[in-house]
């Protein structure tokens, strides 16, 4: 017969044990309004945690409304510098088919550019982006908040897949009422420089961005050029 006090030990051994196999979320969410600033983990197996980023449908001939998460599903991330960053499980970015290092040339890198002729129309991307802000919890202006791709379509992202799509809200030093301000979009010119001129691999590219697109340049070792051209919005 197993005396009490010796139940008592193991039980307090096994719950101990099962405490050391867990370790908490460290992700913080903060609302739209800010919050404190943090830079947390992806969710697991997610691009920011190496893993593989998922492939969507590419470029359509026509363009429906996509469901969005469920609304105060999906919750904004921000750097230490409160720059915003998305729900990596809500949008872990998506990028397309048509898109592969074999077919950079004849895509996103081919003369007179590509991105606008696989781009969703306004009367899709309008729906969508009502939706989304609901799924964030965006109560902003909707004016100042970009629909924006995560890995953006010069970067051979999904045009339309929901998981590559959120309400990005505006930056620091936004001015209300003047509509998106964007760095992000900078820094997706300066990727697609480096992919186009051989410097990096687009599925580098992609990871980065995917990752943490305020990093992503520092990670690839890819700087400004005067001949990147115009920031394309996305």
């Amino acid at each position: 017969m197993v005396s009490a006090a010796r139940t008592t030990v193991v039980i307090g051994a096994v719950l101990l044990a099962g405490a050391v196999g867990c370790s908490p979320s460290t992700a913080h969410h903060p609302g739209s309004g800010g919050g404190a600033a943090t830079t947390p983990s992806a969710a697991a197996g997610g691009p920011a945690a190496g893993g593989a980023i998922p492939v969507g449908a590419g470029p359509q001939s026509a363009y429906t409304a996509q469901a969005q998460p469920a609304p105060g599903t999906c919750h904004y991330r921000y750097t230490t510098a409160k720059q915003p960053l998305p729900d990596a499980a809500c949008t872990p970015g998506v990028t397309s088919p048509a898109v592969t290092q074999a077919t950079i040339s004849s895509t996103i890198c081919k003369a007179g550019g590509y991105t606008s002729a696989i781009r969703p129309p306004v009367n899709v991307t309008g729906k969508e982006k009502a939706a989304n802000a609901a799924s964030y919890g965006y109560t902003g202006p909707m004016g100042d908040a970009e629909y924006d791709h995560l890995i953006s379509l010069q970067l051979g992202g999904d045009p339309n897949d929901p998981r590559n799509l959120w309400v990005e809200p505006p930056s620091p030093g936004h001015v209300p009422g003047k509509g998106p301000n964007n760095p992000k979009d900078a820094v997706e010119t300066h990727l697609h420089t480096a992919i186009c001129k051989g410097q990096v691999t687009l599925a580098a590219a992609q990871q980065a961005v995917a990752a943490d697109w305020t990093t992503a340049e520092a990670k690839l070792g890819v700087k400004a050029a005067a001949s990147d051209g115009p920031v394309e919005s996305d």
